[in-house]
């Protein structure tokens, strides 16, 4: 019997087109803007296990310090105002998890509601304009509004009967601070953050509403029983995310609106880092605490992850 060949078909390497080197240029400006600006700063993270406070040459320090092993991160745990500021740190963060994150949610579909074009557009405008004013202007505004003496917030206080002229409520105090940066960071933020939320319910398919009209359900319903569930892979990224950066903070957001008087209330981890790696030059010191708030932020990434995984199927990776 003839043996019979079967061609073989060699598979052709693709040409690179015009496209392909753009879409790759801009892809490898990503990955050299990590390395510089994530991956290259890393090798700071050595002066956290060595003596390197109070240097003047902090690279000589890096490199030549002494090696002091975990004696930085035993100084940390054994700090008392570390404890304290690690705990108001948390408290925050998390009633800022419990009120903040699902705002831009609820504001996505109140604003998917807006039959109107312009008015719906001209309310995103008016909702992400904050956004793009730094912290410490948005700030300042905020301390000028509520000034006890000039600020208009405690005329509208006494209006409601909460304050009164001869004794306004000094809303710069250590007391009304946690309510204070998460009103303002509300207003900042629900607009920007409601984008994600208003581009994932616009991939919806359409016909899944019409369906809904045909049963009867009115928009309550379609926005629980058909909005809500297709948007929660987003909503559960963004909510793994959020829940890693609870011992994080913006420097600015919090510098901001701190002052001495509320400063028992204001200070976390990202302005204490600032205060012992600047102003006390300690710089060791302030490595390890980054370090510390670094590691355990990946472990509640990780952690959270895994439960999301194991309870509802979705995660990150």
């Amino acid at each position: 019997m003839k043996e019979v060949y079967m061609p073989i078909n060699k598979t052709r390497k693709r040409k690179w087109t015009a496209n392909n080197k753009q879409n790759y240029f801009m892809a490898m400006c990503g990955v050299l803007f990590l390395l510089v600006f994530s991956y290259a700063p890393m090798f700071g993270i050595m002066l956290a296990f060595k003596n390197g406070d109070r240097a003047i040459n902090v690279f000589q320090a890096l490199i030549q310090g002494k090696w002091v092993h975990f004696k930085n991160f035993t100084d940390l745990f054994s700090d008392r105002k570390f404890v304290d500021i690690l705990l108001n740190t948390i408290g925050l963060n998390m009633l800022m998890l419990l009120i903040n994150f699902p705002a831009p949610i609820i504001f996505a579909l109140l604003v998917n509601e807006i039959r109107h074009k312009k008015f719906k557009k001209t309310i995103q405008i008016m909702t992400m304009f904050p956004h793009f004013i730094s912290w410490i202007i948005f700030g300042g505004i905020i301390i000028a509004l509520t000034d006890m003496t000039t600020g208009v917030v405690n005329p509208i206080l006494e209006a409601l009967r909460i304050s009164n002229f001869q004794n306004p409520i000094n809303l710069g105090s250590a007391e009304y601070f946690w309510a204070e940066m998460i009103i303002a960071s509300l207003v900042k933020g629900v607009g920007w953050g409601s984008i994600i939320y208003l581009a994932a319910i616009a991939g919806i398919n359409p016909e899944l509403y019409e369906a809904a009209e045909i049963d009867g359900a009115g928009r309550f319903h379609k926005a629980i029983k058909i909005t809500l569930p297709m948007i929660a892979p987003t909503i559960t990224v963004f909510l793994l995310l959020q829940i890693s950066k609870l011992l994080g903070n913006s420097y600015e957001q919090f510098y901001s609106l701190q002052n001495p008087i509320n400063l028992d209330r204001s200070e976390v981890l990202s302005t204490y880092i600032y205060f012992k790696g600047i102003t006390q030059r300690r710089y060791s010191y302030a490595s390890a605490l980054g370090l510390f708030e670094s590691a355990i932020s990946v472990v509640l990434l990780i952690v959270s992850n895994l439960i999301s995984k194991k309870t509802t199927g979705r995660g990150i990776f």
